[in-house]
């Protein structure tokens, strides 16, 4: 019987094990290695970092969708692929060997070599990250509250991403209970992204654009672009704009660090060929250096045939990635013709700005207001149905439409 070691229990981690125990029942052994006993919804992590939801409310344990008959699950830290041996070098394990290995071990954010990035700044890419944003910020408020600095009231994020900017609008719909910890009005508590593009939120144009960049400035969120980060210190960020040689300072005392969006360091440790952590994968979504290692969601690069740039790596795509592996999989397991090159079709994106309103586009029209609210968290039960099933989806889905 072959082995399946699945790295990550992520979108395309945990989907790639629930479609190999629906489609492949008894005729596989599956390893699921995972850094924590649950699974969590990665487009969700603003709810936490802006405290509006504990982690829970977005979580589920692993343990529950296994089919433990032919699954088995083991929290570790991955150390290291070794490709040549057909082994996971794991932190706290012996080394756990496979026939097929699906890579799905999320992204990190890397300081980009900006001095003081990693020290004075926190990065969201997981849920321990989103809780330290959480705890800090209170901290700040309640500094306030004891020595009134201004700079506790300030909070600076490096990028406007999608993922920033969502966070920016939670954070923004929760300036009344920040405010409420610091004693002061809602308005004394700032939020300034900055961002080295030019174009704000180019995925977006025309009405959809326009709407998102309005909210974004009724919830009194700054957009500094184009603007470089410099530097990041304990109490600031550096940055320059477009032709100036002009350092410039946001005194603040909550840096976000949302820029260098990088595939995890095992895909460099382990010796694939990469760019920042993202392997350029196959038409079977195989790395160049195995055929039998898939490499899925964050750690791939798969380019738009149309624009002849990588995808956006997203949760609808790594579930896409997920089931065509299990496919793949499948048909080399039973000696069967493989299926055709991988083919991403993309249904569009909405992004969140607050509890209530969010923009963008689906299935070839653009969605403003409550309406792309209620179809990003449509969206967000979707993938929940996929990885958890009914009952993960009725216990941590958001039903909350028109809230």
């Amino acid at each position: 019987m072959k082995t399946i070691v699945v790295l990550g229990g992520g979108y395309a981690g945990l989907k790639t094990v629930v479609a190999l125990q629906k489609k492949m029942r008894n005729e596989v052994k599956i390893i699921l290695i995972n850094q924590n006993s649950y699974h969590y919804e990665t487009m969700r992590l603003y709810e936490v970092a802006s405290g509006s939801y504990p982690y829970t409310r977005m979580s589920y344990e692993l343990a529950d969708v296994l089919d433990k008959s032919m699954s088995k699950l083991i929290i570790d830290q991955v150390e290291k692929i070794d490709i040549k041996n057909k082994a996971i070098e794991l932190k706290n394990h012996a080394p756990i060997h496979y026939d097929y290995c699906v890579v799905a071990l999320g992204f990190i954010f890397n300081d980009m070599g900006i001095d003081g990035a990693k020290e004075y700044a926190l990065p969201m890419s997981n849920v321990k990250q989103a809780q330290a944003i959480r705890d800090h910020l209170k901290n700040e408020m309640k500094a306030y509250s004891e020595d009134h600095d201004p700079k506790h009231l300030s909070i600076a994020i490096c990028g406007a991403g999608f993922q920033a900017t969502e966070l920016a609008g939670a954070l923004a719909q929760a300036r009344p209970r920040f405010a409420k910890i610091a004693g002061v009005e809602p308005e004394k508590i700032t939020i300034k992204m900055i961002d080295g593009s030019e174009n704000t939120l180019p995925m977006f144009e025309g009405k959809v654009l326009k709407y998102a960049l309005k909210q974004i400035k009724k919830h009194r969120i700054e957009i500094l672009n184009p603007a470089y980060v410099q530097k990041v210190t304990d109490h600031s960020v550096m940055y320059k704009e477009k032709d100036s040689d002009d350092i410039k300072e946001i005194v603040a005392g909550t840096r976000i660090w949302m820029m260098g969006f990088s595939g995890s360091p095992v895909i460099e440790k382990s010796g694939f060929k990469n760019r920042r952590g993202r392997v350029m994968v196959s038409d079977h979504l195989t790395a160049p250096e195995s055929k039998d290692i898939y490499v899925l969601g964050d750690g791939s690069i798969v380019i738009n045939p149309a624009t002849k740039w990588a995808w956006p790596n997203t949760a609808q795509m790594a579930l896409s990635m997920a089931n065509y592996a299990v496919d793949d999989i499948r048909s080399r397991v039973n000696g069967q013709a493989r299926p055709t090159k991988y083919a991403y079709h993309d249904l569009g994106e909405v992004l969140t700005i607050g509890e209530s309103k969010a923009a963008g586009n689906a299935l070839g029209h653009g969605y403003r207001g409550y309406l792309a609210s209620a179809l990003k968290k449509i969206i967000i039960d979707k993938s929940l149905m996929e990885t958890g099933g009914l009952k993960e989806t009725l216990s941590v889905g958001r039903f909350d439409l028109y809230h």
